[in-house]
């Protein structure tokens, strides 16, 4: 068994709740850097390949150097807009950020008209898997081929309708929102069908960076539950989430809104193997509480005191995934040293 077999190994069964070891360490690599976001752009998608099979070369030779718990695999990075823009959304690109989505639905006659596309149909999911299909030419089978973006259907619908006045049509026409929502799940689902089918060797990780099983089930964004209750939660969000547990096998989570009242919603999900929230306070501690007997609590772009601290709320049958920020090779050295060190992690 060579590294990458035994780390496969080994996430398969943290995220099983089968592993010895509580602690997963993912050390993470400078990107390089891309001329554009390749879902929107208007040059070929070939013009990008080159950077993508960089990067991926850059997450081997890291994951050489530490011997970490990463699987390299490689990244269709892009903006959150990509399913909302089947819709009909325009995407706006801003000056030294990710480029978003603009809502153009006020209504809910006009969240009714619209027709659920195909994602062949859609430019932003057409270049994507032209993209991924070109990567796995210029490197084979036997790598991983990544998700792009992926938001929950009920974040997509709140791209699409005007967020403002979707919140208050969850209580004046809660119908039509939850229609807008399983039209969002429709495109969703038949786009990751197809992206399965095609190129079988995928990671279904959209964020942090992590690999699972494809059989896991599907990685997604969940920010908006941080602005509804949780009775909303369970009528618009957790029906669709149920869904796609059951249909992928298991769902992983990121969420970094102010949520920590969603945790019982989220508890509802089955088979939910990773949770990645951006805390805000009371820090990690009611999550440690919430769910350290049901799911792996991932971390992402914390420095190691942080994450020193978060170790040390463990309880017995706690499950971590660290994902570190990226540092230069010596200052990267003893940050991985340091939590090797942790008794969690040996």
């Amino acid at each position: 068994m060579n590294a990458i077999q035994r780390n496969q190994a080994f996430l398969s069964d943290l995220f099983a709740g089968k592993a010895a070891r509580r602690v997963a360490i993912i050390m993470e690599f400078e990107y390089a850097s891309a001329p554009d976001d390749f879902a929107i752009s208007e040059r070929p998608v070939s013009d990008f390949v080159p950077g993508l099979v960089e990067n991926y070369r850059r997450a081997a030779a890291r994951q050489k150097l530490f011997d970490d718990d990463g699987v390299p695999y490689v990244k269709l990075t892009s903006n959150t807009g990509i399913f909302a823009a089947g819709f009909g959304c325009q995407i706006h690109r801003f000056e030294g950020s990710n480029a978003a989505a603009i809502p153009f639905v006020h209504t809910a006659a006009e969240a009714d008209a619209l027709k659920t596309p195909k994602h062949e149909n859609v430019r932003t999911l057409a270049r994507i898997l032209e993209m991924a299909r070109l990567v796995r030419k210029e490197l084979g089978p036997n790598v991983p081929i990544g998700v792009p973006d992926i938001q929950s259907p009920f974040d997509v619908a709140a791209l699409i309708w005007n967020k403002e006045e979707m919140f208050l049509a969850m209580l004046e026409t809660p119908d039509a929102v939850q229609r807008l929502v399983w039209k969002c799940h429709a495109l969703l689902t038949s786009f990751l069908d197809d992206f399965r089918r095609e190129f079988g060797n995928v990671n279904m990780c959209h964020c942090p960076t992590a690999w699972a099983p494809p059989e896991y089930g599907c990685w997604l964004s969940e920010d908006e539950v941080g602005a509804i209750s949780t009775g909303m939660f369970d009528q618009f969000c957790l029906p669709v989430l149920t869904d796609l547990s059951r249909r992928y096998g298991g769902l992983f989570v990121h969420c970094c809104a102010a949520a920590d009242h969603q945790y019982g919603g989220f508890k509802k999900i089955p088979n939910l193997r990773g949770l990645n929230r951006v805390f805000q306070a009371p820090g990690a501690a009611p999550a440690v509480k919430a769910f350290s007997d049901q799911t792996v609590l991932m971390t992402a772009w914390l420095e190691l005191p942080v994450v020193l601290g978060m170790l040390e709320l463990s309880q017995p049958n706690t499950r971590w995934l660290l994902n570190m920020p990226y540092q230069p090779d010596e200052e990267a050295k003893r940050t991985y040293e340091a939590l090797r060190e942790h008794r969690l992690a040996r």
